[in-house]
């Protein structure tokens, strides 16, 4: 039996191009079979600036099975990801390397059935449901952050543990309990399994690891779908094992299994990322620390007082602070897609078939569009800045029809954190704390970012 990121397993997607198809385009076929997977996994970021530095904008590349074409710049993120005469595929562009981990995902769908099956997954994020996820987020975040003064932790792995929690508490309305370090264990080994180069699930590989994971989580939803259908739950999973599609019928239990194991990697994983760049960058910064812990008290909040769902857009500053992070550390550094149609670019014909990749991190670190890219100011995302720079220029949440579905949840979240941290706490880093980051599958520091909060 073919296995489901395979073209085998999945005829309705184009064939394969050759090499020979996109050799008009300058760039590096690297070493036979393997191409320049390893010298991307060793070093992306020097990799990809080497590459551009090289060759320009629009370059090819051979990696992870097959020919790439890479496209750099606000005007290739926009053309990827707003799709406009809807030339490219995500389910496609993520298939090969997601769709044993992640089959049916969001991310994993095209046009008219992604659009469906997100309405019905929108019912998460509408004003009632995220009303209720501020209290949940308040309290939870209050309860975990209080006992965190005057000792030394890693904050990737305190964020980690706390932002599982809180999308189990959020999205599935129950505790995890005994099963939380194994559930925690289980995204992870999905996740790193996304870029291991072995791409078959050999016994001992990480492949292996991950899609045994993903079984161990779709049967963890699974056990749980006929008590939530034949229920009255009003938490977010209970409401999708009860919601019906456009024709009036509910949607499969697998289908909502693996968009819960989507879902729930999302919401821990990318966001705990995106906590920790903002705390790293805040740690750095002291006079952001105060900036934002100003903006805070202006608040007026009492001691035993959340953030409420009402004052979220009161922290303006805050807002800034947490987009220049995502642009400096985004949690999805770059984009696949796959060529439907031939199409130009950069005055390059790219055929139908290609798989194209945009290099969301390269954009948000270009000079001409960031002055002083490295230098972390969040004033870059005041009104008056804003409005002169290209749209596509910052998309650490994509854009288009594939934006995060999540990403006001993100944002909420982040804003409580802060607000809970803030208030309590100076952050102070551990000398040379988040000095290197593993930049794949999605960003955490080596060194999971030892610091201490020192109570005010």
């Amino acid at each position: 039996m073919a296995l489901a990121h395979t073209f085998k397993a999945n005829p309705h997607w184009l064939p394969k191009i050759p090499q020979s198809a996109i050799r008009d385009i300058p760039g590096e076929d690297g070493l036979p079979l393997v191409g320049n997977t390893f010298r991307m996994l060793a070093d992306p970021v020097g990799f990809g600036r080497r590459m551009i530095s090289t060759y320009g904008p629009v370059f090819r590349n051979n990696a992870f099975g097959g020919p790439q074409v890479n496209m750099v710049g606000p005007d290739a993120n926009e053309l990827l990801l707003f799709d406009r005469d809807k030339v490219f595929s995500s389910e496609q562009g993520w298939g090969p390397l997601l769709n044993l981990l992640f089959p049916r995902g969001l991310m994993l769908m095209d046009f008219e059935k992604h659009r469906a099956d997100r309405r019905v997954m929108a019912v998460a994020f509408k004003p009632e449901p995220m009303r209720h996820y501020a209290e949940v987020l308040n309290s939870g975040i209050a309860r975990t952050v209080s006992t965190w003064g005057n000792k030394p932790i890693n904050f990737y792995d305190a964020i980690k543990e706390l932002t599982l929690d809180l999308a189990a508490e959020s999205f599935l309305g129950m505790e995890l309990g005994p099963e939380a370090t194994k559930i925690n264990q289980a995204f992870v080994d999905e996740v790193q399994a996304s870029v291991t180069p072995v791409r078959i699930p050999l016994p001992g590989t990480m492949m292996a690891k991950g899609v045994k994971a993903r079984k161990y989580l779709v049967d963890f939803f699974l056990r749980e779908i006929p008590k939530r259908r034949a229920g009255d739950g009003q938490d977010f999973f209970s409401q999708f094992c009860r919601a019906t599609d456009d024709d009036g019928q509910p949607l499969s239990d697998m289908a909502i299994a693996d968009h819960m194991n989507f879902l729930m990697m999302a919401a821990h994983d990318t966001i705990t990322s995106s906590a920790t760049s903002l705390v790293m960058l805040l740690g750095r910064n002291p006079e952001w620390q105060e900036k934002l812990r100003a903006e805070i008290a202006d608040l007026g909040l009492n001691d035993d007082e959340g953030l409420a769902y009402g004052q979220l857009d009161k922290l303006e500053l805050t807002d800034f602070a947490f987009k220049e992070a995502l642009r400096l550390i985004p949690p999805v550094p770059s984009l696949p897609r796959r060529a439907l149609k031939p199409f130009e670019f950069g005055g390059y014909q790219i055929p139908a078939g290609a798989n194209c990749n945009i290099a969301v991190a390269y954009t948000h670190m270009m000079p001409e569009i960031w002055p002083e890219p490295e230098k972390f100011d969040p004033m870059r995302f005041a009104p008056d800045q804003v409005r002169g720079r290209h749209k596509y220029a910052w998309v650490p949440f994509g854009g288009g029809a594939h934006m995060c579905l999540g990403l006001h949840f993100a944002t909420m979240q982040i804003r409580i954190l802060l607000v809970q941290l803030l208030r309590r706490y100076r952050i102070e880093l551990a000398e040379g704390a988040g000095a290197e980051w593993q930049p794949w599958p999605i960003p955490r520091p080596k060194d999971g970012l030892p610091l201490k909060f020192v109570p005010i």
